[in-house]
């Protein structure tokens, strides 16, 4: 019988809006990356972890690679080239309904300088016909050697056994690194900020979604109660974002919270009590300072 122990680091990068964070969540089991039509959601490195009985797989959720317009940009593109450059395995993602774009290629030139075997999934194939696969798969045949190349659909699931099979053929021999019952490792506090911020994007519109972070202000239990008390702030970079946030009568934030107060219960399993505000700090996706304040830290590259 076979006793060794499989484990490894394992990127998944692609163009925003290709479905990795969908993934990301259907191998877990979980919500633990926030998921959005709009692209550019993710903007940290969000680690997944999946344990089995021969093998631990450590899943990086990217930023989607994009030409950054801020500085926040920058940090999530270098966020994403950097995690290609310490993993064991690379899930070059592409919709299968878009097919190859400008964006891809991009991504393709820096998969020139990385040492790590790199395989090609295309999702969604759910959305195309079974006869338009081949020709996609061609494709990117002709511009990288692809270790593998393998089509499914992370909502609904197809496939994803035989690529997590295949995935566990290519890692090294290795340690548990986390826990068995571990899904992630960002704190509770951060899972927070990202289901508010995820259900901002869910409900408001144009530009109110990529300008906004979410601070964690505070959480306690108070007394014997079974409710944890939260108190988060958004923010955002102009008056009239406050205004669509706040809503008629405060009711977009209203609506916002009860969303975000019911993940966060699923999440903690417990009651909440969810208290929001808006703050208005113009330009911060621009400024170091705001940067490293709300969360983004080179630290993390």
């Amino acid at each position: 019988m076979d006793t060794t122990f499989k484990s490894g680091f394992i990127a998944i990068i692609g163009r925003p809006n290709v479905g990795k964070s969908t993934f990301m969540n259907k191998v877990i089991g979980q919500k633990i990356a926030i998921m959005s039509d709009k692209a550019q959601t993710t903007r940290h490195k969000i680690q997944g972890v999946l344990t089995e009985e021969n093998a631990q797989m450590v899943f990086i959720d990217t930023p989607g690679i994009h030409k950054p317009k801020h500085k926040l940009g920058d940090f999530m593109v270098n966020l994403a080239e950097n995690a290609l450059n310490e993993v064991d395995a690379i899930l070059f993602m592409i919709n299968a309904d878009e097919g190859y774009g400008k964006g891809d290629q991009y991504i393709l030139d820096r998969l020139q300088k990385v040492n790590s075997p790199v395989f090609l999934i295309i999702n969604k194939i759910d959305l195309i016909h079974p006869d338009d696969l081949f020709p996609l798969i061609d494709q990117y045949k002709e511009k990288y050697d692809f270790k593998e190349i393998i089509p499914i659909s992370a909502l609904q699931g197809n496939n994803i056994s035989r690529l997590l099979e295949v995935l566990k053929s290519y890692l090294p021999d290795g340690p548990q690194y986390y826990p068995g019952d571990q899904v992630t490792d960002h704190p509770e506090r951060f899972l927070m900020g990202e289901l508010i911020r995820e259900k901002v994007l869910e409900l408001t519109r144009e530009e109110v979604p990529h300008s906004i972070a979410v601070v964690i202000e505070n959480i306690e239990k108070r007394n014997t109660a079974d409710t944890i008390f939260i108190q988060a702030t958004i923010i955002t970079e102009r008056k009239t974002q406050k205004g669509i946030l706040i809503g008629k009568q405060g009711s977009m934030l209203k609506s916002i919270g009860k969303k975000a107060r019911q993940d966060i219960e699923n999440l903690l399993g417990t009651k909440v009590f969810l208290e929001l505000w808006v703050k208005v700090k113009k330009d911060w996706r621009n400024r170091q300072q705001n940067l490293q304040e709300y969360g983004f830290r080179d630290d993390e590259y």
